[in-house]
């Protein structure tokens, strides 16, 4: 369905409460009443089958701003659903009813600004906990000033753990947020009558750098710092997606070569990601040599990229306009080499994993997410294309040349460990094909344009290593941003953390939080 097509349904469909009108090339916009909002969304996500891609607030003008943004395939493009509320009013309908992966944008958004989402079923001790800050906080309000020391963080109220289960003998084992080694801070409460996980409760957050609001104000080239730095294993991606939004809004045309480098740069960090999270699979079924043999591996490729881009995980090669370096066709040449030889020790390494009985206990039919389930709840990346349920914006919406290239998705259909696994696998040797394709037919010529700031607002997505990312970015006319938001593919994801460990056994759990390769610093931003 084209936009022009489904501006035409809505228009019928709502009258008044409903007004579409093109917004640019695949982009449809929706001013909608607030009262409507519930169904309108409601019938993109279930009954026209577009994915959601976030909700975006913006606090200007004497208004609330709410933006919800729905995505398809092809030449369904992008539909914006807008709405505003004078700023005295604090509450609007939830639309996580009918649209249930807009349950944790709402959360946050309520944590965030203070808005009430009314209908929703549960509201309150999210990004900002209970236990450390108090009620009516809402730091993403333009009134709160982001430099000024935090008011009175004593506790709220006395933390409880939230209870499902009341059966005889049920309790909750609380794991965290405090762990050994490298593990980042993250608290579960899970709830059992015996050995199988029945609830799953995940608390995020503990790390929340307030990214968003650091952003305001600030140049949008320091900027760019703070979108490589807040997730810095997959620091590629996030400051593409960041600068392909400030070259929509100021309209920078990034040269060929430039947009050839991104995608070979982008497939070399997704093939190290995905490397590294066999890695922590291998170690979470206690397979110590091939967690050592992955590890080898992925210190390779992260050798490769400190030599081709002076920096082992890539920060600083993106620049709104292209890169902020060249790299020369031999240096592409030499990565690329060590890349295909990366890739036979990965294939090496799958052979082994996949005839180990005892590995493929721990993994096949085990932390099962169902299609239907994962579509509900929004995932994105290795996840739900494991579960059959996941599209990939590398093909759904191409960009930066993604559409000239042999490309398709992976894709199974079973939605366990093992799913998982082999889609890590496939996405390893697709991304080395495309850097192939690549660095076949380097076009020449430069690799940055100037920028030329303008005040504006604009979207930028791409698929990173763990699904897609989404940075929504307002410019001022001097080029100081006014609004930065970002919806990266671990928030989603998160969102979804429990239909995977319940009703599985406490020892699944490690493994299971192991092949869902879920990042706690992605999520906190």
């Amino acid at each position: 369905m084209t936009p022009a097509e489904l501006a035409t349904l809505i228009a019928g469909r709502w009258s008044d409460a409903a007004r579409p009108r093109p917004a640019g090339t695949g982009v449809l916009e929706v001013d909608c009443a607030p009262a409507a909002l519930p169904a309108v969304c409601g019938a993109l996500f279930r009954e026209w089958e577009l994915r959601f891609a976030g909700l975006y607030v913006e606090d200007e003008g004497g208004e609330w701003r709410l933006r919800y943004v729905f995505y398809g395939g092809g030449a369904d493009g992008w539909v914006h659903v807008l709405s505003a509320l004078p700023r005295a009013q604090r509450a609007l309908p939830s639309i996580a009813g009918p649209v249930h992966a807009a349950d944790w944008h709402e959360r946050e958004t309520e944590d965030l600004f203070g808005l009430v989402f009314e209908g929703h079923p549960r509201l309150g001790d999210f990004v900002l906990h209970d236990d450390a800050w108090p009620e009516g906080v809402a730091p993403m309000r333009r009134s709160v000033d982001g430099r000024a020391r935090a008011a009175d963080r004593r506790a709220a109220a006395e933390p409880r753990p939230r209870r499902l289960v009341q059966a005889p003998g049920a309790f909750v084992l609380p794991v965290g947020p405090v762990f050994a080694g490298l593990a980042e801070s993250a608290h579960f409460q899970l709830e059992t009558v015996g050995e199988d996980v029945i609830r799953a409760f995940p608390r995020l957050f503990y790390k929340y750098r307030a990214v968003e609001k650091i952003a305001e104000g600030r140049r949008a080239d320091d900027v760019l710092l703070l979108a490589e730095r807040f997730a810095a294993t997959t620091a590629l991606a996030h400051g593409l997606a960041y600068s392909r939004a400030v070259e929509a809004v100021t309209g920078t045309p990034v040269p060929a070569r430039a947009e050839a480098l991104r995608i070979f740069l982008a497939e070399l960090e997704r093939f190290r990601h995905h490397v590294g999270a066999v890695a922590g699979i291998c170690e979470s079924t206690a397979l110590a040599v091939a967690t050592s043999q992955a590890a080898i591996l992925e210190e390779r490729l992260l050798r490769a990229s400190g030599t081709l881009a002076r920096h082992r995980y890539l920060m600083g090669a993106v620049v709104p306009g292209g890169l902020a370096l060249d790299l020369a066709d031999a240096a592409c040449a030499a990565a690329l080499g060590e890349c295909r030889e990366v890739l036979a020790g990965t294939d090496r390494l799958w052979e082994m994993l996949r005839l180990s009985s005892s590995f493929l206990d721990r993994i096949e039919e085990v932390g099962v997410i169902a299609a239907r389930d994962a579509r509900d709840h929004g995932l994105v990346g290795p996840i739900a294309r494991a579960s059959g349920a996941g599209g990939d914006l590398r093909a759904l919406q191409p960009y930066g040349g993604y559409a000239r290239l042999s490309f398709f998705p992976a894709h199974e259909r079973e939605g366990d460990g093992y799913a998982r696994l082999r889609v890590l696998f496939t996405e390893m040797r697709q991304s080395v094909r495309l850097m192939e394709q690549i660095g076949a037919d380097l076009p020449p010529g430069p690799v940055r344009a100037p920028v030329a700031w303008r005040e504006g607002a604009a979207l930028g997505w791409v698929e990173a290593p763990r699904g897609a990312a989404f940075h929504w970015v307002r410019l001022n006319a001097d080029g100081s941003v006014r609004r930065y938001r970002v919806v990266p593919p671990s928030f989603a994801n998160w969102h979804g953390f429990h239909l995977a460990v319940e009703n599985f056994a406490f020892q699944d759990f490690p493994i299971i939080l192991a092949t869902l390769d879920l990042s706690v610093a992605e999520n906190d931003r």
